[in-house]
C-alpha cells in the first residue's frame, strides 16, 4: 500500500509540526530539569526512602518499556500470522515501539541518580545470574531486532523480503522473553511478598498487549485525522476488540494471582493491605479494576456504541491509565508492606520492623517520567518526518475485502 510522510500534511492540518514537536519537546527539556535537579542536590529531594527504592519515575519507565512490547504486536499479527489487514500498520507499530522503548529506559537510566552509576552498569562486569543484567540484554536487542524489522519493511529489494517474516518471528519470541523478563524481576523477589508469584510473568506479557494497543490505537487515530487521512471502521474494530479481549485476560490472570494469595496463609496480610481498605485499595479497585478495565470493556462491547469512535478513545485513555495504576500498585504497594524477615519467628526491634512503609512522589519524579513520555513522542514525530511510517489510506474499501459500499 502506498505510503507518504506526513510532514506537509500534519503542517496544513494547522496544528504545525513545529508545534507538535516543540510541545513533546518542551516535555523532554522539563524531565531533562528535573533529572538534573535530583542528579545535583541528590535523591534525598525526591519521595523515595531506604524502604521504597523504586519511585514515580520506575512506574513510568516500567510502563513504557512494558507498552512498548505491546505496541509490536501490530505489526507481529500481519507479519507472522499473516493477516493482510494488519500489514500497512506494522512501520508505525515497530516505530512506535522503539520510541517507547527509548522513553522508557532513558527515564529508567536517569532515576540511578548520579550518571556516573550509568557508566559503570555499562563498562562494569554482567552478572548473568542478575535477572536484571538479562534485561539490559534484552531491552538493546529488541531495539537491534526492531532496526533490521523495520529495513525488512521498508525497504523494496528481494534480499530484505527475505528477511521480512523470520525478523517479524524474531520479534515476536523477543518480545515474549522481554516482557517476561520485566516481570520476572518481581517475581523473583521472594523477599517482597506482594512480588512473590511466578504468575506475574505471563501477567505483564498479556498487560502489554493492553498498554501497547491502547497507545497504538490514540496514536493512529490522532495521526490520521492530523493528516487528513481516511480511517475505516474495519481496522479499528480490530484493535477495539483486540484490547478488550486483553483486559479480560488481564482481569482473569489478576483474578488468579490474588486467589492463590488468598489461599496462601503468609500472604494474608499483604492481600488485606492491597485489597481492603489500604492506601492502595482504591487505586486498584477504582483505578485499575473499575475505571481502567470494566470501563472500558463496556464501552466496546456495548451495541449500543458500536463503531463510535469517541467511545473508543475513551476505552483507550482509560484502559492507559488503568494499566499505570496496575504498575503503581505493584510496584509501590509492594514495597510499602513491610518485609518478613524471618517466617514464622518472633522478631524485634528499633528499625522499622512491621512499619508500612509511606511514600508520596515529589514534582521532580512526576517531570522526570513525563519527559520520557515527551522523548518518546518526540522519536516518533520525527520518525514520521523523516520515514514513511504510515498508509496513505486505510479506508474499509482498501483493507477489508469483504467491504461493501
Amino acid at each position: 500500500m502506498a505510503t507518504n510522510t506526513v510532514f506537509s500534511e500534519i503542517k496544513n492540518s494547522g496544528l504545525g509540526f513545529w508545534a507538535v514537536l516543540g510541545f513533546f519537546g518542551l516535555m523532554t527539556l522539563v524531565g531533562a530539569g528535573a533529572f538534573y535537579y535530583m542528579h545535583h542536590h541528590g535523591h534525598h529531594v525526591t519521595g523515595m526512602n531506604n524502604q521504597i527504592v523504586w519511585g514515580m519515575p520506575h512506574v513510568f519507565a516500567i510502563f513504557l518499556i512494558v507498552a512498548a512490547s505491546g505496541a509490536a504486536n501490530v505489526a507481529t499479527v500481519g507479519t507472522v500470522f499473516g493477516k493482510k489487514i494488519y500489514q500497512p500498520l506494522g512501520r508505525l507499530s515497530a516505530f512506535l515501539a522503539a520510541a517507547l522503548l527509548v522513553g522508557g529506559l532513558i527515564v529508567l537510566l536517569l532515576d540511578l541518580g548520579s550518571i556516573g552509576h550509568v557508566i559503570e552498569m555499562a563498562y562494569g562486569y554482567i552478572n548473568f545470574k542478575s535477572i536484571f543484567a538479562w534485561n539490559i540484554i534484552l531491552y538493546s536487542g529488541f531495539i537491534a531486532i526492531l532496526a533490521v524489522y523495520l529495513w525488512t519493511m521498508m525497504d523494496r529489494s528481494k534480499v530484505a523480503k527475505k528477511f521480512y517474516k523470520p525478523t517479524g518471528t524474531i520479534n515476536m519470541f523477543w518480545r515474549f522473553m522481554l516482557t517476561m523478563g520485566t516481570g520476572s524481576i518481581f517475581g523473583f523477589l521472594v523477599a517482597r511478598q506482594y512480588y512473590d508469584a511466578a504468575i506475574l510473568a505471563p501477567l505483564f506479557i498479556v498487560a502489554s498487549y493492553v498498554y501497547g494497543t491502547a497507545i497504538y490505537t490514540l496514536v493512529l487515530m490522532a495521526t490520521f485525522k492530523m493528516t487528513g487521512r481516511e480511517l475505516g471502521d474495519a481496522v479499528l474494530n480490530r484493535l477495539r476488540y483486540t484490547l478488550a479481549i486483553f483486559i479480560a485476560l488481564v482481569l482473569f490472570l489478576e483474578l488468579v494471582r490474588h486467589l492463590t494469595n488468598i489461599y496462601a496463609t503468609e500472604h494474608h496480610g499483604v492481600e488485606s493491605f492491597i485489597l481492603n481498605g489500604g492506601p492502595f485499595s482504591n487505586l486498584f479497585w477504582y483505578g485499575q479494576i473499575v475505571f481502567g478495565s470494566l470501563v472500558p470493556m463496556f464501552l466496546v462491547w456495548c451495541t449500543f456504541l458500536r463503531n463510535n469512535r469517541t467511545a473508543l478513545v475513551v476505552a483507550a485513555i482509560l484502559a492507559i491509565m488503568g494499566g499505570f495504576a496496575q504498575i503503581y500498585v505493584i510496584l509501590i504497594g509492594g514495597q510499602s508492606y513491610p518485609l518478613v524477615l524471618f517466617p514464622n519467628s518472633e522478631t524485634s526491634s528499633t528499625f522499622s520492623d512491621g512499619v508500612y512503609n509511606a511514600y508520596s512522589a515529589t514534582l521532580p519524579e512526576y517531570l522526570l517520567g513525563i519527559g520520557g513520555v515527551g522523548l518518546a513522542l518526540c522519536v516518533l514525530i520525527i520518525g514520521m518526518k523523516i520515514f514513511r511510517l504510515l498508509p496513505t489510506t486505510l479506508a474499509d474499501a482498501s483493507v477489508d475485502p469483504h467491504h461493501s459500499s
